[in-house]
């Protein structure tokens, strides 16, 4: 039976984790064309954050050569991205095993999710049986590094929220708690990031980051698909 999974790779020489670092509060979801070579083009969805700081980041950034707004809807913006270097070119430094890099392209698993962090990438995948998933996971802990967030069988109901790392659901119980999503708000971004000692923007971007999971979670998947 296959497995399903959702993890965080370290590795900040990934593609545009100096975007996201660069503007934490935008949320940036990554889709690979391979079709184009040693360097194929990104898809990049962005939503949250100031349309003109993530296009600044974008266009700063070493690995990015060109960037074409394709379209945009509310706060969500489509980018395509033509990449200034091959993986190889990008990663050569920073992972050991390039040829494993490779082979991982190999293995019997589909990636539908990357979420671009600045200390990497968040994925969540498919995975053909549990050898699969563990080509995958050992190459990460030996060239960088992996943390698992979720791992079920596929089939297997998943209760709202599973999604949430351990920093994620603390961010929302203290905000919860403290009344920051009361009407009207008891506490504020300061207040519960006075209580989990770290900054308001820290806490806004767990929140954010939080909500988005809780929502592709439970009524994202329920949505019917947009018209043509």
């Amino acid at each position: 039976m296959g497995l399903v999974a959702t993890f965080e790779i370290d590795c900040e020489a990934l593609p545009l984790t100096g975007v996201a670092a660069a503007v934490p509060q935008a949320t940036l979801i990554l889709e690979l064309q391979f079709n184009h070579g040693a360097r194929p083009l990104f898809l990049v969805t962005v939503t949250d954050g100031s349309r003109t700081a993530v296009e600044n980041a974008l266009a700063d950034a070493y690995d990015v050569a060109e960037l074409t707004l394709v379209g945009r809807a509310g706060d969500t913006r489509r980018y395509q991205v033509v990449p200034a270097l091959s993986f190889e070119e990008q990663l050569g430094d920073h992972v050991d095993d390039l040829a494993g890099l490779e082979a991982l392209a190999t293995v019997d698993a589909i990636i539908e999710r990357i979420e671009v962090l600045p200390s990497g990438w968040q994925q969540t995948g498919w995975f053909a049986d549990r050898d699969a998933f563990e080509k995958f996971s050992t190459f990460w802990r030996q060239n960088g590094g992996f943390k698992l967030q979720r791992l079920t069988r596929d089939g297997d109901p998943e209760p709202p929220g599973d999604g949430l790392t351990d920093h994620q659901r603390e961010a929302l119980r203290t905000a919860y708690e403290l009344g920051y999503f009361d009407i009207p708000r008891r506490a504020s971004l300061e207040d519960v990031g006075a209580e989990l000692d770290i900054t308001a923007s820290s806490v806004s971007e767990r929140l954010r980051r939080a909500q988005t999971r809780l929502i592709q979670e439970t009524v994202a998947p329920t949505w019917p698909p947009l018209p043509d």
